[in-house]
Formats: structure tokens, sequence, C-alpha cells
């Protein structure tokens, strides 16, 4: 679509670039063509972040960020950048400085914490059995075992990883929280979008993967954000 921005996707935990697949041909199907996804490592949050950075300074023009569950943390890190003319935030941690993932979850466990196990390297896993009712109930049962044996777990020490400054204070910010999440609590969800005074704040009945349970209303929600910082 003429004059927009490009919109750069980001995942989370427990997933890759490709779980943005229904809002990319979405957002297709729409008229953006500038589409870009992260593949981020999730080995630390300055990792993914410099990743995200690299990918958005080899675009010339604005760029809208948008951030999947911990793929949130990481806008909220590399989103100063001067083209980031956005942020959207789908099911996803606004950390504040000096605040980690870890953190915002120990204060109000989401349902599934104790699906989570790590293993003897160090890397946290959703346990296959749970995946399905704790990341993604409201999904086919075949598209939430794929999921679960293609997922992508994190180092277990990148919840702990404090963001040093907090784009969404200086960038316009859009959120949508997931009333049925059982990863990031959605009370957790609505507090971290209430304190940053997003341009639009949206609720679905979905669980935490929104992005592939509900791709209609989170391209609504990502359109509205790119024909605004377009017009401004």
């Amino acid at each position: 679509m003429a004059n927009s921005p490009a919109i750069v996707l980001v995942h989370g935990f427990w997933g890759g670039a490709a779980h943005w697949g229904k809002v990319i041909v979405e957002l297709n199907r729409r008229g953006y063509g500038d589409l870009h996804a992260v593949e981020n490592p999730l080995t630390s949050l300055a990792d993914d972040a410099e990743r995200t950075r690299k990918m958005v300074k080899q675009i010339d023009g604005p760029v809208l960020l948008v951030g999947h569950s911990y793929g949130g943390a990481v806008i909220t890190e590399a989103g100063d950048l001067p083209n980031v003319a956005g942020l959207v935030y789908i099911a996803a941690f606004a950390p504040d400085a000096g605040e980690s993932p870890g953190q915002i979850s120990q204060e109000k466990p989401p349902a599934a914490f104790e699906n989570i196990a790590p293993d003897s390297d160090g890397y946290l896993w959703i346990k296959q059995d749970k995946f399905h009712e704790s990341f993604c109930q409201d999904l086919a049962a075949d598209e939430a075992l794929v999921m679960a044996v293609t997922q992508k777990a994190p180092l277990g020490s990148t919840f702990g990883d404090n963001v040093t400054a907090s784009a969404w204070k200086t960038k316009p910010c859009w959120y949508q929280v997931s009333t049925a999440d059982r990863m990031i609590h959605p009370d957790n969800e609505r507090r971290m979008a209430q304190r940053m005074n997003p341009r639009k704040l949206i609720e679905l009945d979905a669980g935490h993967a929104s992005l592939a349970s509900q791709p209609g209303p989170v391209t609504d929600l990502i359109e509205a954000a790119a024909r605004e910082v377009t017009n401004t």
C-alpha cells in the first residue's frame, strides 16, 4: 500500500517468525507488501533486540514494529530507532526500564505457569502434552500439535533480562489484550497497556496465540496503527 510503513513482526517465546503466518497473509491481502518477520535467537534480550535493530536498519523509511508475547519486550528495547514510527503489542510484554518479563509474570502468575519446564541445558519448554491448553487453546488440535513440536525454547535466563529503555514512552503505541491468555495473565496485559496510554486498546476473547486464532482482528489493529502513522 502506497506510503504505508514497512511492517516488522517480532515473535515471542516458544515460536518463530512463522507464528505470524496468518497475519502475514491477511496483511498482504489488504495491500501491505513491505512485510518482514524477525527470527530471534531467544538467547538474551540484548541478542534479540540487536537482531531486530539490524532488520529495522536495513529498511528505508518508517517502520511499524509489532511484537507478540516476549516480542513485546524486544520491540520495547529496540523501538527507539529513529525510523520506528509506532509499536503494536499483541498479547505482549511491555516492560518499563528495569523490569523483566519474568518479574512481571511472578507478580501475577499466568494460569499455565506450571506447564513450563527447563531442560538440562537451561532452555525452557512448554510440556508438549500441555501446549494446546497452555498456549493456544482456541486453535485446532492439529495446529496446536505442530506448534508444540516445533516450539522454539528460550534460554531461561532471558526471562530475567531487564529492559534498559522503554520505547513505548516516546513512540505511539497500540495494544491487544487476550482475555483468555494462560501464558501472560490478562490483568498484567491490561496493566501494561494502560500505563503506556495506547492510541487504541482492544480486548479479544482469545488465548495467548491470538495472532493465529484471530488473525482478522489482530490485523485490523495493525492496519489501524499503520494508517495512523502514515497520516502523522
